[in-house]
C-alpha cells in the first residue's frame, strides 16, 4: 500500500515537472512570437500562461518539498507555501495584465497590422501544446493535478480563440479584432486573479474556510454529554484544502476521569466529519476558572 502511495506521489511529481517545463517553455516562445508577428491578443495569452507556469513551478515545488514533512522551523510543514506561491502569481498576473490593456488600447486608437499567417502557426502549436500537457495531468489524482488540468485546458479554448481571430484575419484584415480579443483574455485573467486573490487574502488573514460552519460545530460539541459550555473556538486554514481547529470545552458534573476521556472520543469523532488536518481540544472542570473565557466573553 505505501509503494502504491509513493508510485503516485512520483507519478504527481514527474507530471507536474512535464507540464511545467513544457508551459514555461512554451511561454518564452509565446511572449518572443508575439511581438514577432505583431500580436498583442498573443502576448496577452503569453501572459496567462506565464501564471499557469508560475502555478505549475509552485504545485511542483510544494509536491517534492511536502516529502520532508515538519521540521523544527515550520511545524505544520510547507502546505502553506503554496499561498505565498498563489500570492506571487497573483501579482505577477495583475502586472502583465496591466501591460497587455494599455498595449491593447494603444492598439485601438492607432492600428497596427498582424501577421495573421503566422498566428496561425502559433495557434496550433499553442493547442497542441497545452492540449498535450492538459492530457497528461487529466489522469492524476491529486488536487494539485486536477487544478492544473483545468487551467491547461482553458489555455486551449484560449489559443483556439486566437486560431478563429487569426484566420479571420487572413481573410479579412481588421486591424481591431487582434487587440479586441486580448482586452477580453486579460478581462478574463483579471477577473479569475482577483477572485483567487481575495480567496488567498482570507486565508492569509485566518479567516474561518467557507466549507466549515463555526457555529455548527459549537453547537455539536455543546450537545455532548457533560460539555457546560465552549469558548476560544477558533478555525482557520493552512492553505484552503487543510484545516485547524482548536477549542475549549468546560464540563460539569463530572465523578471520574473515564468520563473526561469519554468526551474527548465524542468530540474527537464529531470533528472527523470535517476536513480537519489537526485540532486541539482543551479540558475544564467546573471548578476551574479559564482566564481566556474571561477574556473571550
Amino acid at each position: 500500500m505505501a509503494h502504491n502511495h509513493s508510485h503516485a506521489h512520483n507519478q504527481s511529481s514527474k507530471n507536474l515537472k512535464i507540464a511545467f517545463f513544457l508551459n514555461l517553455g512554451f511561454t518564452i516562445l509565446e511572449f518572443i512570437g508575439g511581438l514577432y508577428v505583431n500580436s498583442i491578443a498573443i502576448v496577452s495569452d503569453a501572459v496567462h500562461d506565464l501564471g499557469d507556469s508560475l502555478s505549475l513551478g509552485t504545485s511542483w515545488y510544494l509536491n517534492h518539498k511536502s516529502k520532508q514533512g515538519a521540521t523544527d522551523k515550520f511545524s505544520f510543514g510547507y502546505t502553506r507555501f503554496s499561498l505565498l506561491g498563489a500570492l506571487i502569481n497573483s501579482l505577477v498576473l495583475i502586472g502583465g495584465s496591466v501591460y497587455v490593456i494599455y498595449e491593447a488600447v494603444g492598439r485601438i486608437l492607432e492600428p497596427e497590422h498582424s501577421d495573421a499567417q503566422g498566428m496561425i502557426i502559433f495557434a496550433i502549436v499553442g493547442v497542441l501544446i497545452n492540449g498535450y500537457a492538459a492530457w497528461k495531468m487529466s489522469g492524476g489524482k491529486s488536487l494539485n493535478e486536477k487544478v492544473v488540468s483545468w487551467h491547461l485546458l482553458e489555455d486551449v479554448l484560449g489559443w483556439v480563440a486566437v486560431l478563429v481571430v487569426a484566420i479571420v484575419l487572413s481573410f479579412q484584415d481588421n486591424h481591431y479584432l487582434d487587440p479586441a480579443l486580448s482586452l477580453f483574455i486579460t478581462a478574463y485573467i483579471l477577473w479569475n486573479v482577483i477572485k483567487r486573490l481575495r480567496e488567498t487574502l482570507f486565508i492569509f488573514l485566518q479567516g474561518v474556510p467557507d466549507d466549515v460552519s463555526l457555529s455548527e460545530i459549537e453547537n455539536k460539541l455543546r450537545a455532548i454529554d457533560h460539555v457546560d459550555s465552549i469558548h476560544h473556538t477558533h478555525v482557520w486554514s493552512l492553505d484552503g484544502e487543510h484545516h485547524v481547529l482548536t477549542s475549549h470545552l468546560k464540563l460539569k458534573n463530572i465523578d471520574n476521569f473515564k468520563q473526561i476521556l469519554a468526551v474527548k472520543q465524542q468530540a474527537k469523532e464529531l470533528l472527523k466529519e470535517y476536513p480537519f488536518s489537526h485540532h486541539t481540544l482543551e479540558t475544564e472542570l467546573d471548578q476551574e476558572t479559564c482566564r481566556l473565557a474571561q477574556s473571550n466573553e
